[in-house]
């Protein structure tokens, strides 16, 4: 039995749907248990090129089963989107995927609320993907939140329904919003659990029997370390905790069986939405370019700057962190020298992110080591030894200054782009 968590060590968007990619073939299980459709993992293999919000990346293996648990928060519009382009590319989900019941159901009035507090917050909005993700949270651990289990009973679900547009209608008028009618919603929603009650299934005694069988299990995070409600930088942060324990929240796994975690860190460090970035780039108009993306799920701008020591050591040390996969490599070939945050100062005094709210956070100074670049393409190296002598020592100073080994360099989309070492 062998249990492998992959987990992000930033803020999202390092990586992690290639790692799941590249391990899932030796698994029988692979699992999603936390967040929502707010994560995207871009997988690029023989079918084509996937966005995969819901579903767990391992679904292109035939030999995997895919579990999606409860503490994944859902949109079934989104899922059953998802499901419907995966069969397209002639991938089966029939028997292997499978959702609990326990699994929380974003619903059309969280999907507003998300937006009207945003738009009521002004500037101070938290940079939220306006998907019903928090909202859905909230609703959860006040218990207002409808699971999949609740419409296994027609009438539970009316009822739970009807007293929720109650309470939430009175919120949406007041924030300028119009009323929502319960016979579209109850409509609408029955029919998406007509077409995912072939999937919904009890997955604890399934998790618990092929640990007890030997079976092997890849467990997929959604979001970084640094979206965690307790340990990120909050109020800029996702609804869900996003480092290894959630792994037994949100899916029954116990502590003792998990075996490895590996955290993913891209080469540099990118954000989306609001909150603070440290080494965040402001004066290269060149390296802004360069490093700044396109989320996959949100469509936004990642803002971006050089790779922080301190974020992905911080994730390593609360995670249990035993090798890092560190991606996208490739793209710090455009430089001449590149930069990598050591440490902090605030106020004339050194600091570590643990000691910071998000507030302080925003207003560090990072200090600063210098590296050579190697301004050769690297894009098509498979073997470590044949990278540039300057990308191993820039590889090999991020293993020192974060403390865990680089198991895993990538550079490129490709799922053949990946270096082991």
């Amino acid at each position: 039995m062998s249990v492998r968590i992959v987990l992000g060590t930033q803020w999202g968007d390092e990586g992690k749907g290639k790692a799941i990619d590249t391990f899932a073939g030796d698994y029988d299980y692979v699992a999603r248990y936390n967040g929502g459709n707010n994560a995207g993992h871009t997988i690029v293999n023989e079918y084509g090129i996937f966005k995969i919000h819901l579903t767990p990346s391992g679904v292109f293996y035939p030999n995997v089963t895919c579990l999606v648990g409860g503490g994944v928060v859902m949109d079934p519009a989104v899922m059953l989107d998802e499901m419907k382009s995966l069969v397209d590319a002639g991938i089966v989900l029939k028997d292997r995927l499978l959702i609990s019941p326990r699994s929380h159901v974003i619903m059309p009035y969280h999907k507003v609320l998300d937006g009207l507090y945003e738009d009521a917050k002004g500037k101070g909005a938290t940079g939220t993907t306006r998907r019903g993700i928090g909202p859905t949270f909230a609703d959860k651990v006040s218990y207002n939140g409808i699971r999949w289990g609740d419409f296994a009973d027609s009438e539970i679900f009316a009822s739970r329904l009807k007293m929720q547009l109650t309470l939430k209608n009175k919120i949406i008028i007041a924030l300028g919003g119009s009323a929502l009618a319960f016979d579209a919603i109850y409509d609408e929603y029955m029919g998406y659990y007509e077409e995912l009650k072939p999937y919904i299934r009890e997955l604890f005694p399934i998790v618990h029997d092929g640990l007890k069988n030997g079976k092997n299990f890849l467990l997929e995070q959604a979001m970084g370390t640094c979206l965690d409600t307790d340990w990120g930088t909050y109020p800029f942060v996702t609804g869900s905790t996003t480092i290894a324990s959630a792994a037994t929240t949100g899916l029954g796994i116990p502590p003792q069986a998990i075996d490895e975690v590996v955290g993913i860190a891209k080469a540099y460090t990118t954000r989306v939405g609001g909150g603070p970035l440290p080494t965040e780039i402001f004066d290269d108009e060149f390296a802004i370019e360069t490093l700044s993306e396109v989320a996959a799920t949100t469509g936004r701008i990642r803002r971006g700057g050089w790779f922080d020591v301190e974020v992905v050591r911080f994730a390593s040390m609360i995670s249990g962190i035993n090798q890092i996969f560190l991606t996208k490599l490739d793209i710090l070939s455009a430089f001449d020298e590149i930069k990598i945050c050591t440490g902090y100062e605030l106020d004339g005094k050194s600091v570590h992110y643990y000691d910071l709210d998000s507030y302080q956070l925003g207003r560090v100074t990072p200090i600063y080591e210098t590296l050579p670049g190697w301004r050769v393409d690297i894009r098509d190296i498979r073997e470590y030894a044949d990278l540039p002598p300057e990308a191993q020592a820039y590889v090999e100073r991020v293993e020192e200054l974060v403390g865990v080994k680089v198991g895993w360099v990538t550079n490129g989309p490709e799922r053949e782009a990946i270096i082991p070492r």
